[in-house]
Parts: structure tokens; sequence; C-alpha cells
């Protein structure tokens, strides 16, 4: 009879007991797919953990999710952000008037309101030349960040670096119109109005200034006449806004509050060195 070699050792306590068999009275160990815990009482235990976490997760998500929905309402005041583009062509060449003649507006500075099954809301830009927009803001943003590209390489100084500098100084400079607009409000006891309200009106001080900039272009010495007259302009139409729109809907404008007449002469005067700052070209 041959002789047979003996075969070599198994690997793994399971293959182990598959070649020379259960032993009486032994369990066989759990494998490595088993868990250690394989039992009713531990599959009851997880689904009442799983089902508790889920739970009290769903009570806080829930719970910020109110929060920030109701200040978002707050501060938009029930109108989503399509109310602000809601613009056409003959309100465009009216606001424009408005914004840089308003000596000239004869008619009201008040917004239509309108009721509806929620209570009172505005008219959409298109039907209220005194509504504010967006669509007129960052367009004239856009147009000022070209036209300072367009004077910086007719001084042959443009790069990327410096026109990214100059739109980084129109976003700061609507940044401080909106916070002085807030502010004003704020010291006058009230902080009510929409905040996308306030980002439009500080928003039209590109238009003056992206029509300086258009005549520093042409005739470099007319900026100087056209910068302060834009400004002056701005200053007028804000300050009647705020006037008659802002501290109206907010319900905290007095008449005889001499501390109003002077916030409104500060933010008008404001209007001069901001719009002169973005007006500077650097070189």
């Amino acid at each position: 009879m041959a002789w047979q070699q003996p075969r070599p050792p198994q690997q793994g306590s399971a293959t182990a007991y598959d070649e020379f068999g259960m032993q009486a009275g032994v369990q066989r160990p759990a494998g490595p797919g088993v868990p250690p815990f394989n039992s009713g009482f531990y599959g009851a235990g997880s689904d009442f953990i799983r089902t508790g976490l889920g739970a009290y997760g769903e009570r806080i998500f829930g719970t910020g999710r109110e929060y920030v929905q109701s200040n978002i309402s707050r501060y938009l005041s029930g109108h989503d952000a399509q109310y602000y583009f809601q613009v056409n062509d003959q309100y465009v060449k009216n606001k424009l008037k408005v914004i840089l003649c308003p000596f000239l507006h004869r008619g009201h500075w008040a917004r239509i309101a309108e009721q509806v099954a929620g209570g009172l809301t505005y008219k959409p830009p298109r039907y209220d030349i005194n509504a504010p927009d967006l669509y007129i803001p960052f367009m004239a943003f856009g147009t000022y960040v070209i036209l300072t590209g367009i004077a910086l390489g007719l001084l042959g100084k443009f790069s990327p670096e410096a026109l990214g500098l100059q739109f980084t100084k129109g976003l700061f400079s609507w940044a401080a119109q909106v916070l002085l607009i807030r502010v004003s409000l704020y010291a006058l006891g009230s902080s009510d109005a929409p905040i996308l309200d306030i980002l439009a009106y500080g928003g039209y001080a590109f238009i003056g200034v992206s029509i300086s900039i258009l005549a520093r272009i042409l005739w470099s010495y007319s900026y100087y006449l056209i910068m302060p007259w834009t400004s002056l302009c701005m200053a007028v139409f804000l300050v009647k806004t705020m006037k008659r729109i802002l501290f109206a809907e907010a319900r905290s404008y007095d008449r005889d509050s001499s501390k109003h007449h002077y916030l409104l002469l500060f933010i008008a005067v404001a209007q001069f060195p901001l719009s002169f700052w973005l007006g500077y070209i650097n070189t």
C-alpha cells in the first residue's frame, strides 16, 4: 500500500472544523461575516436606536428649517427673487429718468399696494415705477466693470488683477451703501424693510458712476462735470425714496423729528465720496 503524505494544515477555524469534524459539546465559532450579537434582543435594540435617532434628527432639522424660513420671509417680506426682475422696457426707461433726473419726477413716490388673500402686497416693478428692482442694479454693475476695464486699457494699465480690483471695489461699495441704509433704518427704530429692497436702492448708484466713467472715456474733463451731477441726483433720489417709501412702510417716519433729517442729510452727503471713489480708476 502506497504511503500517503499528510495534508498541510488549513488556515481558519471553519476549515479546521470541516476537516476533522465537529467535536461533541463544542460550538462552532462564528465566522467573520456573522455579527457577534446576532440575537433578537440585538435586532430590537438596533431598530429602537435607529428610530429614536431618526426622530430626534428630524426634529432638529425641522426646527432649523422653520427658523430659517421664518427669518427669510421676514427680510423678503413675502417676495421671492423673481419679483425684483419683473420689468419691461417701459419701466427701465422711466426708472432711469427718475434716477438721473429726480427733480423732474412730478408723480408720487409711494409704492402701489394691492389687497390679496394674505393681506397687503406691492405691485411688481413693471406696474409701479416706484417699486425697487434688481435688474437695473445688476446691469449697471456689469456695465461699471466693463467700462472700468476699457478705461484701464486706454490708460495702458489693463490686467486681470487691476480689473479684479475694480470688481472688488464695486462689491465693497455696494455693501457699504446697503450697510449705510440698513444702519440708518436701525437707528430710527425700524428694521423691517426687506433686505432686497435695500440692495436694489443701493445698487442704483452704479448708473451714475457708469455714465461718469463713459464720459471720462469720451472726454476726460467731462468727468468732473458729470460725476457731481450724477452724485447729486443719486442723493436726491435716495433721500426721497428713504423718506417717502422706506420710512412710510416701516411706519417710523416723523416729520418733526430732527434725527431723521440729519440721517437723511448724512446719506445724501455720503453719495459724493462713494461715487468719486467708485469712479477713480487705479493707475
